[in-house]
């Protein structure tokens, strides 16, 4: 079905029936594979300029599966898996090269590392605690092709530690601040930084901390301009968005 519907529209900018901007707005928005218990977009690439990354939360070894198989027809390499189980990685690994990542939970089936825009993603966290969900950025970002560096533990218990790679802030393109407790981290390099701070709240904390509540809610009320806000130990939300806008102004490659 989709060959026949590309070659259609093929045809008909041939016969001069159709222009090649309307050709490519109909390919924008098909066509995708019914697998019955998913609809895998292959042109997501075409629309978001990266493929559908799969969540693996919730889903059988045997769901991934299938849409890992049909994925690989259109993306050889760099498939995306996040939150998936180590049950379920193990089971992959049977089938696939995967890369599977424990801390972060994230799989990358045919990993290959390239780079498809200039700036550096610098990501950093208040804690160690908090590089789970750092790590899903961190990783997300990499196989969407941005050049990374992690900043661990640079909370403001100790600001020392963050001033300390002032040099590292000041040259990143976009910054993913992970932060858990209060939060404040997101705030205060986005006092430093001038370029994007995309802010990570996670659930690290004490009791009054609500999962990370305390942290979503300081950090949406960031007193620093340019920060913005991904929901609760969204480390794959950062990553992605921090991609998207260190492959824009001049730094794809």
């Amino acid at each position: 079905m989709e060959s026949q519907h590309i070659l259609s529209v093929l045809q008909q900018v041939q016969e001069g029936s159709l222009d090649i901007h309307a050709a490519y707005e109909q390919l924008k928005i098909s066509p995708f594979e019914d697998l019955g218990f998913a609809k895998v977009d292959h042109h997501r690439r075409i629309r978001q300029g990266a493929p559908e990354v799969i969540y693996g939360a919730s889903k059988t070894a045997g769901q991934i599966e299938g849409i890992i198989r049909s994925m690989l027809s259109h993306h050889p390499s760099n498939i995306l898996i996040t939150r998936l189980s180590d049950e379920n990685a193990a089971y992959l690994a049977k089938y696939f090269s995967l890369t599977y990542d424990t801390l972060s939970h994230i799989g990358i089936v045919n990993r290959k590392d390239r780079l498809t825009a200039s700036g550096t993603i610098v990501v950093a966290t208040g804690g160690t605690s908090d590089m789970p969900v750092a790590e899903e950025a961190a990783l997300t970002a990499e196989a969407l092709g941005n050049k990374v560096e992690r900043l661990y533990d640079v909370g403001v218990a100790g600001i020392h530690r963050l001033l300390s790679h002032v040099d590292v802030i000041f040259k990143a393109s976009v910054i993913v601040a992970v932060a858990g407790m209060e939060g404040a981290l997101a705030s205060v390099i986005g006092g430093l930084a001038d370029c994007p701070v995309i802010a990570v709240p996670t659930s690290v904390g004490y009791g009054a901390n609500f999962q990370g509540l305390s942290a979503l809610l300081s950090m949406l009320n960031s007193c620093a301009s340019g920060v913005s806000v991904v929901n609760i130990d969204n480390g794959f939300g950062a990553g992605y968005l921090a991609s998207m806008i260190n492959h824009i102004g001049g730094n794809e490659i």
